[in-house]
């Protein structure tokens, strides 16, 4: 079966997702992904032009499945209720099977150089959602508390599993939504 260049695109793109959040970006070459994708490199070359712009774009296209999983999850209610239906829908995002931690945190680990450009994408997604969190809740401090408890989540799911301290987000967050009253 022959893809025109977008699906050979949205292909490796796909490939290359479970490769760099499974297996680490700096951790997996260009030729992995290429082999992986069943792809030449040059191919893989062709439509993205370096390793660095195959990362910017592996990043963006998780920033898009991100943000649609959470308009999807705050979609309705009241702005408490959609807070509080974020944080049902991330204790099911973080389980093991799914989840090894953010992978806009594991890219500006592994890209701590602002100027690249995976490493802006990246910050760009975790300012959209803080800005979303903002739109739902009374106050800015209360948004950022709530942003805390969401990176908090992703942080300790990393060494304590979902079952860990994670578990006790969404009570952390009515707790905090109460006491905004």
């Amino acid at each position: 079966m022959r893809r025109t260049a977008q699906e050979t695109r949205e292909h490796i793109l796909t490939v290359t997702h479970d490769l760099f959040y499974w297996h680490s970006i700096k951790g997996t070459g260009v030729d992995t992904v290429a082999a992986a994708a069943g792809v030449a490199p040059t191919t893989l070359y062709r439509l993205f032009g370096s390793k660095d712009d195959l990362v910017a774009a592996y990043v963006e296209r998780a920033g898009g499945l991100y943000r649609q999983w959470f308009l999807d999850a705050t979609a309705e209610g009241s702005p408490a209720d959609r807070i509080l239906s974020l944080f049902d829908a991330l204790i099911e995002q973080v389980q093991p099977a799914y989840c090894r931690g953010c992978p806009f945190l594991m890219a500006m680990a592994e890209l701590p150089d602002a100027s690249v450009k995976a490493h802006t994408l990246a910050v760009e997604t975790k300012v959209w959602v803080r800005e979303r969190i903002g739109g739902l809740a009374p106050s800015d401090v209360l948004a950022d508390q709530i942003f805390l408890v969401m990176e908090g989540v992703y942080a300790s799911v990393q060494s304590l599993g979902a079952d860990g301290p994670a578990r006790q987000a969404r009570g952390l967050v009515e707790s905090l939504l109460r006491a905004a009253g």
